[in-house]
């Protein structure tokens, strides 16, 4: 496992489109037309990162609260699943079944989106408002595997208050730090 961190892309970018396989439908999503009306979270994740693994349930609580008409959530997983087979897109179902993903859990096969949105490591978390501009990329929250704090996502629901609330997120925004996308 290779520790890494966000690269934290400048905020005000304009979130790339795209059209993926969500893994639990077998359907085609896109972007514009998964899109909230206030915000959407693009959330880069796999399958066998212990970082991720360590945020899956409080994603989901997230989501719970959040996902909705107002806010979209959609979920990218961008592993080369030849040397990392855990990653394929039928594991991805199954974990995506199992930590009970209510939002769209996408297979970027050729990684291209991954590229296109700089994205570095799992969890690595872009917010976008209505336009599909940048508000917030960083941290779940200060929580990591094995330091004791708990994972609440506090950073992520604040950052999405803010947006919601239609006030300047004015937080030091923090990279996320997880494994490194298993690029091809």
């Amino acid at each position: 496992m290779s520790l890494t961190p966000s690269n934290m892309i400048s905020l005000g970018t304009t979130a790339p489109d795209f059209n993926l396989v969500d893994v639990t439908t077998d359907t085609y999503v896109s972007l514009s037309e998964h899109k909230g009306n206030v915000g959407t979270l693009i959330m880069f994740i796999c399958n066998h990162c212990p970082y991720v693994k360590h945020v899956n349930s409080t994603l989901s609580s997230l989501a719970n609260q959040y996902n909705g008409d107002d806010i979209g959530f959609l979920a990218i997983s961008s592993n080369d699943i030849i040397n990392y087979p855990d990653d394929s897109p039928e594991n991805m179902k199954k974990q995506a079944i199992e930590n009970k993903f209510n939002f769209p859990y996408l297979y970027d096969e050729t990684q291209e989106i991954a590229k296109k949105y700089g994205a570095a490591c799992t969890p690595d978390l872009y917010l976008f408002d209505s336009k599909l501009k940048l508000t917030y990329r960083g941290q779940l929250d200060d929580s990591r595997p094995g330091n004791n704090l708990k994972c609440d996502g506090s950073e992520l629901k604040y950052a999405i208050d803010c947006l919601i609330n239609d006030k300047i997120n004015d937080r030091l925004q923090k990279p996320s730090i997880g494994c490194n996308i298993k690029w091809k």
